[in-house]
């Protein structure tokens, strides 16, 4: 599925870009899974997942702001982007949620579940920022170019020539075997992730501001809503990935009061939404009808 494929559908709330595959008549209308994924990269991470579940479960996913189709907001720390998942909750009436999270989107995942717990019917958190772990000592790189106002440029490049994806340092370490992308799938990629934060010099230097302003503050200043947070949760975590060591899995596990279990899944790596989805499906499935 191409990038304008899954978009075909796409709706807008005030200046932020959802898929949403509706409720028609078997499915069930009364719980929606919401889909939230991280820097760099875009709703489209999702597809694959939604391909699967959609059939009987409503689904929405949102490009975070700067994202995807979405505008940018003044503000792109942590805590203001789960402000606008708050906003678009509101808009669409979103109550009942299955929220299920990767990367950055994962730590937005738990400011929004900390602050909003009566949004939630169940959550399940992917591989993510954690706790203090953010950035995380793998992406500390990518950081320091963005504060050096290095990263647009670098970023440009990989517009220009998609093939860089497969070596790049922020997104081709979050497969597994990027080496063996196609044309085709490279050039997805870029359409999908890697042209809305760095189409445009002035988007870039957004990108820039972005990375640099998270850290941990944000996440540990609602820790204490987060060890009262009853919502059952799953936490499904690639064994593979640099990023976010399995260790953040059992603390996630010991901190939310509503966590079940952690499911493992060898070797995978950061981006296993998009490419391992069907071992994802049936953990969200046995999780959904459980609650």
């Amino acid at each position: 599925m191409t990038p304008d494929e899954f978009y075909a559908s796409a709706g807008t709330v005030a200046d932020l870009a959802y898929v949403d595959t509706g409720s028609p008549a078997g499915r069930d209308a009364t719980r929606t899974a919401l889909f939230l994924h991280g820097v760099g990269t875009s709703s489209y991470l999702w597809r694959h997942v939604i391909a699967e579940v959609s059939p009987e479960t409503r689904c929405v996913a949102l490009d975070l702001p700067l994202h995807g189709r979405s505008q940018a907001r003044p503000d792109l720390s942590l805590g203001a982007v789960a402000d606008v998942v708050e906003e678009f909750c509101a808009a669409l009436g979103l109550t009942g949620v299955d929220l299920v999270a990767n990367d950055t989107g994962g730590a937005i995942a738990q400011i929004f579940a900390a602050r909003h717990p009566e949004r939630l019917r169940t959550f399940t958190l992917t591989n993510c920022d954690t706790h203090d772990n953010i950035p995380p000592e793998a992406f500390k790189g990518t950081i320091e170019l963005a504060a050096a106002g290095e990263l647009a440029p670098l970023g440009s490049a990989l517009v220009e020539d998609p093939a860089l994806i497969r070596t790049s340092a922020g997104l081709g370490e979050g497969f597994e075997r990027p080496e063996l992308f196609d044309d085709a799938t490279v050039n997805d990629y870029r359409e999908a992730f890697v042209r809305p934060v760095f189409g445009t010099m002035e988007s870039a230097r957004r990108f820039e501001q972005m990375l640099t302003s998270m850290g941990p503050e944000d996440l540990l200043s609602i820790e204490d809503d987060l060890r009262r947070l009853n919502v059952p949760t799953l936490v499904v975590w690639g064994t593979g990935d640099v990023f976010f060591d399995v260790r953040w899995a059992y603390w996630l596990l010991g901190a939310i009061p509503g966590a079940t279990e952690v499911v493992e899944l060898e070797g995978a790596k950061l981006f296993f939404p998009d490419q391992r989805a069907g071992e994802l499906v049936p953990h969200l499935r046995r999780h959904w009808a459980a609650h």
